[in-house]
């Protein structure tokens, strides 16, 4: 299993390329029941990694957004 450290050095578009696989892999059939089972777990990992990658991003723009509306405010006098 992948250590927690591991997962988050990962960035973003790596995790959504290896997840992209992990799909494509589980898509593709012909892996065993216990392939399918640690591929389908990895995704849920790959998932909640590019699910905190977006969730901080999308925390960064509210947070300029929002600064960009109280010094438009300050500014329009």
């Amino acid at each position: 299993m992948t250590s927690k450290v591991a997962e988050e050095a990962l960035g973003y578009e790596q995790a959504r390329d290896e997840l992209i696989e992990v799909v494509r892999r589980l898509e593709a059939g012909g892996t065993t029941l216990e392939e399918s089972l640690a591929l389908w777990e990895r995704g849920e990992e790959l998932a909640k990694v590019c699910r905190r990658w977006l969730d901080g991003a999308r925390a960064r723009l509210d947070a300029a957004l929002a600064e960009e509306s109280e010094d438009g405010g300050e500014n329009s006098e």
